[in-house]
């Protein structure tokens, strides 16, 4: 006879029919807990707050408290496709990834079973603007791209922020659907999207300010703004959003660690707003560019890396249908052909990281 079937009986002699229910119960959650491996180490994006917080010992003290002794730094390389990080959570080659809501929510349409722990407060108009050459006079603003070459990473802001403002300038972009009035093209390298704009083969691109490549190229003056996302449009209020996201079995298994992230994540906002010319040090180091530029990518209206985080989950959860609904209803060929359900989207914002949850940080 096992260990266990010999202690299972000897329990059930001592306490009795009923007690042998409970101890039922309570044992699958027993065995669950003996069978997960535990977290040595944890692989994190190299981001400009991950530097701040490995420097400052954030992510340390944090991940300590639970047990984690080893966090582990992972550049994105400058070859990587954006886009890249939904593949490396889901292969695990880091545990937690950041990307705007609207990525986000396509990886999951795409099959990625992933959940949201966090989800950024509404975006503004800095974040995603179209952008044109300077010494290109033929475009001045929105309208004058009408028949002109618009490219972008297809699944990003860089998509969705001039979906919806060549959509209220009555000139769409080109779908798989339909033909528009703009000519589009997907191109998932960044490095190739520039190179493309000052080249002449496009006529433009829409990119956040704060990331490396596009603030170098803004605060050098090769490039100009042309146009905004509306004020309190779809992409403002929802599918401009930042989240972070994990595997759902990573999730489950260590909800501790998640929380533990999500700690260090504000206590280092907190310290890099207060600390800004030293962050900037930091984090000019941390992700080899000059430190005028890191200084804008925390300073400037566009950032998106430090923003507040929304405390409900209910609002996160409202969020996703509302700009899903408007995209579907705009035309946009990915959602239109597989939106998650409003029983998929309850199930995707994972209501433990939130105000009330289990391993909320809103406290």
């Amino acid at each position: 006879m096992s260990r266990s079937k010999f202690s299972l009986r000897f329990r059930a002699a001592a306490l009795g029919a009923a007690s042998l229910v409970a101890i039922a119960f309570a044992l699958p959650s027993e065995r669950a807990s003996a069978e997960t491996e535990k977290l040595t180490q944890i692989n994190l994006q190299l981001r400009p707050w991950t530097v701040v917080a490995e420097k400052k010992g954030f992510l340390k003290e944090e991940f300590d408290k639970v047990g984690v002794p080893s966090v582990n730094l992972i550049a994105s390389g400058t070859a990587e496709l954006i886009g890249a990080e939904a593949a490396a959570v889901n292969n695990g080659g880091i545990a937690i990834a950041q990307r705007m809501i609207y990525p986000a929510t396509v990886h999951r349409a795409n099959g990625l079973d992933a959940v949201i722990i966090w989800e950024s407060e509404p975006s503004d108009k800095f974040r995603t603007p179209i952008l044109a050459r300077v010494n290109d006079d033929s475009i001045k603003d929105v309208k004058d791209l009408e028949g002109k070459k618009f490219a972008s990473s297809r699944v990003s802001c860089y998509f969705t922020s001039p979906f919806e403002i060549f959509n209220k300038a009555g000139i769409p972009l080109d779908s798989r659907l339909k033909v528009g009035k703009v000519r589009y093209q997907s191109i998932d390298n960044s490095a190739a999207t520039n190179a493309a704009l000052l080249s002449g083969a496009i006529d433009a691109t829409a990119a956040h300010l704060a990331v490396n490549s596009a603030a170098a190229l803004y605060l050098s003056g090769e490039v100009k703004v042309v146009g905004r996302s509306p004020d309190d449009g779809v992409y403002v209020n929802g599918a401009g959003r930042v989240s972070y996201f994990a595997k759902r079995d990573f999730v489950d298994k260590y909800p501790e660690a998640v929380k533990a992230f999500l700690i260090a994540h504000e206590r280092t906002k907190e310290w890099i707003a207060a600390n800004i010319d030293e962050s900037a040090e930091i984090i000019a180091e941390g992700t080899r560019v000059p430190v005028h530029i890191a200084k804008f990518q925390i300073t400037d209206p566009s950032t998106y890396e430090f923003m507040k985080g929304e405390h409900s989950a209910d609002n996160a959860r409202k969020s996703i249908r509302d700009f899903q609904a408007w995209y579907v209803a705009n035309g946009d060929d990915i959602l239109t052909e597989r939106a998650l359900s409003n029983e998929q989207i309850h199930a995707f914002v994972d209501e433990r990281f939130f105000a009330g949850g289990s391993h909320s940080i809103y406290e």
